[in-house]
């Protein structure tokens, strides 16, 4: 049989090192591919997979509300592609399919694949499923922000409080935090710095730029379907990160 596959991570490298390692897998097809998590909950109603590689942590909706989003349907079965720590993923390790820690090896990939094979031949999709509903079904614990960031300034220490960013700047391991007038550097890099920020007050819009929510005024077509983003300061960034996903956050801003 064939395996009907969606790869959904919001970084790029990710989801292209998941396609390498498919591309030997005759049986394997990948129907879609997903940046976020309301795409990916659109695709998967859209195409029913028989199986999902699915980022755990993604700003805006992560992989668990993915799941919650789909309950009312029928859920595939979900390999999670995680970061987390060996002691955070026992707290759902037993539910999923199986999951890949990212950096996770070709071995490791390969077993995992032929578990989704085995189950699937089994016909045991439906226990997985209800697997995975149990877990969905269990309270999660709210995530905990930063509110304020430390940035040392010589030999001192000045806190700048999240709600003041107007727009954070990468700056290779660096990241610019720009409040009014002023500028802090901070030694640490923006993918790093965007996990620790509230989603539903934060937004990545291109490689190098996050934005406050709040400071956002418009959108600006471009050429070629392109965005930009204009703030409440007048500063003005292209949106590479999907027009849609910004609107829906704003939404909840």
């Amino acid at each position: 049989m064939t395996l009907r596959i969606i790869i959904v991570d919001d970084e790029p490298l990710a989801r292209e090192r998941i396609r390498t390692m498919l591309e030997p897998e005759k049986d394997c097809q990948i129907v879609a591919e997903c940046g976020n998590g309301p795409d990916a909950v659109e695709a998967i109603r859209k195409h029913s997979p028989d199986l999902v590689f699915l980022d755990v942590q993604m700003p805006g909706m992560d992989g668990f509300e993915v799941l919650r989003s789909l309950k009312g349907g029928t859920l595939p079965l979900v390999i999670f592609v995680t970061a987390y720590d060996q002691h955070a993923l026992k707290a759902f390790e037993v539910h999923a399919l199986d999951y890949l820690l990212k950096p996770f090896k070709q071995t490791r990939f390969k077993e995992t694949l032929a578990r989704a094979r085995e189950t699937l031949a089994l016909r045991q999709t439906d226990a997985a499923t209800r697997n995975l509903l149990q877990m969905l079904g269990r309270a999660q614990p709210a995530p905990e922000y930063l509110t304020r960031i430390p940035v040392p300034a010589g030999d001192r220490i000045v806190l700048i409080k999240t709600s003041e960013i107007e727009y954070i700047e990468a700056a290779g391991n660096y990241a610019i935090l720009h409040v009014g007038k002023e500028s802090h550097i901070l030694r640490e890099t923006l993918t790093s710095l965007e996990g620790k920020l509230d989603p539903k007050k934060f937004l990545r819009i291109n490689r190098s730029t996050i934005v406050s929510l709040d400071q956002i005024r418009e959108f600006r077509p471009l050429f070629k379907g392109e965005h930009a983003v204009l703030l409440r300061n007048g500063k003005q960034f292209t949106l590479t990160r999907g027009l849609r996903e910004a609107q829906e956050r704003l939404k909840f801003a």
